[in-house]
């Protein structure tokens, strides 16, 4: 089938990042079939279908390099703010997530993958702590939310599904064999990271996702805790280690990187190793990303950086163009220099930029003919639009998710005026609420409450 988005201004990512005002994308299938004049391409195709665009915004759709879909959708600010470091982990998620069962996997998946495609979000890479791959993958499905899946990795500590090397490189083969690259949800190798693999699980793992043809993730220093458990095992630096495994490499994308220090930061860059950069979760959780990240330097001397948006109850919102301003607002204010890093840089990390981190720029991440077909439409009938200017410092510091009026992953019409088209968003609120309470009863949980809570029925 045909579709053309037409009369919108079209922000292409190309190349040249041209902006084509009052221009249109034509779809065939699930591709771009042309990106160009309004007026050409509706009188070449009058078969098509027209999505009018009419005084919108085109762009592409939107990256996410590090998403949990599962444990904090259910409990999306429960969590309290005033912990200790480490604490929000073990003494929250670990137990949340050992509790989870399948419906829980395919719930939270819903959730996250709603929220995601409403606010133009098209591509999810999940953060590795998926008990159920099949069923969260169902939940992607449903939305028609493009990603990648992995499951649990760690042989380290105690915990829910630790296993040894062999037990968690089995399920990491599972998940690659079953989602193959290049389906719209496909499967990379996904370990906890941290300090909770070993050096053979690390290499293990690395090697399975070279011999796949996949990509491996893992978390690695949002605080300086990675940094001094690496060098009390090892003698070295996070970074250092992995490259003395062998392991850096562009198949390899780490979340967080905040507490580098040169020598790491140049190993990344070398290597082509990508960075997936969740500002807000830092900023949120306090693990000090205006004194230690150095995000913005890494990508202005040419390494691989994508956003991300992480947990529920740390960057809590799935909306990439909110973490795209915290990146330039962040890199701009802790080297005190407006003249380096702005608007227009982060929405290359939201889009073809973070294509291009997580190994997937010859599919998607720019309107361009021949790429998938994952373009949003944002209405400008908002205030931070109005009167209209530079479209990227609109983007990035006048608007956020909440300006997305439609939204198509690989041509198939995922969000129509703001709402996911594919599932009953409102029928899945009712039901996740008494999930919630079922998954915090199962986890011996009981959520805080700084305010007194009264009843006033």
């Amino acid at each position: 089938m045909e579709l053309i988005i037409a009369n919108g201004d079209v922000v292409t990512m190309n190349r040249a990042r041209e902006v084509l005002l009052g221009g249109s994308v034509l779809v065939d299938g699930t591709r771009i079939a042309a990106v160009g004049s309004t007026k050409e391409l509706l009188a070449e195709n009058p078969q098509a279908t027209v999505v009018d665009a009419t005084g919108c915004v085109v762009t592409p759709g939107m990256i996410n390099a590090h998403q949990h879909l599962t444990g904090d959708p259910l409990v999306r600010s429960c969590i309290p703010d005033l912990l200790a470091p480490g604490v929000s982990i073990f003494a929250w998620s670990v137990p949340l997530h050992g509790e989870h069962t399948p419906d829980d996997d395919e719930m939270t998946a819903l959730l996250c993958a709603i929220e995601s495609v409403q606010n133009g979000v098209t591509t999810l890479v999940e953060a590795g702590t998926v008990t159920h791959p099949d069923r969260v993958v169902k939940g992607m499905e449903a939305v028609g939310v493009r990603g990648t899946i992995g499951t649990w990795g760690w042989d380290i500590e105690v915990g829910p599904f630790v296993g040894s090397v062999d037990e968690v490189l089995d399920r990491q083969r599972a998940v690659v064999e079953n989602y193959p690259r290049g389906g719209l949800v496909e499967g990379w190798v996904t370990l906890v990271g941290h300090n909770l693999a070993s050096d053979e699980l690390l290499v293990g793992a690395s090697d399975l996702a070279k011999a796949a043809n996949t990509n491996m993730t893992m978390h690695l220093s949002p605080t300086s805790s990675d940094p001094d458990a690496y060098i009390a095992r090892t003698g070295r630096r996070p970074v250092v280690h992995l490259d003395h495994l062998g392991i850096l490499g562009p198949h390899l994308l780490l979340a967080h990187g905040v507490w580098f220090d040169d020598a790491e930061v140049d190993l990344v860059l070398s290597s082509r190793t990508a960075i997936a950069y969740c500002p807000w979760a830092y900023l949120r959780l306090g693990q000090g990303v205006t004194r230690a990240g150095r995000h913005a330097e890494i990508v202005e001397r040419g390494g691989r950086v994508a956003l991300g948006c992480d947990a529920s109850n740390a960057g809590d919102v799935a909306d990439i163009l909110r973490a795209a301003a915290a990146a330039a607002g962040i890199a701009r204010d802790t080297r005190i220099d407006p003249t380096s890093f702005g608007a227009h840089d982060a929405f290359e990390l939201a889009t073809i930029a973070g294509a291009e981190a997580i190994g997937m720029a010859d599919r998607i991440g720019s309107l361009e003919v021949g790429k998938q077909a994952d373009v949003v439409i944002h209405s400008t009938k908002g205030w931070g639009w109005s009167p209209r200017g530079d479209v990227g410092l609109q983007l990035v510091w006048g608007t956020d998710g909440r300006s997305v009026r439609d939204v198509f992953i690989a041509g198939r019409e995922v969000v129509r005026d703001g709402r996911c088209v594919n599932v009953d968003a409102e029928s899945l609120w009712r039901e996740a609420g008494a999930m919630q309470q079922s998954l915090l009863d199962r986890a011996g949980i009981v959520v805080p409450h700084r305010w007194p809570q009264i009843d006033a029925h």
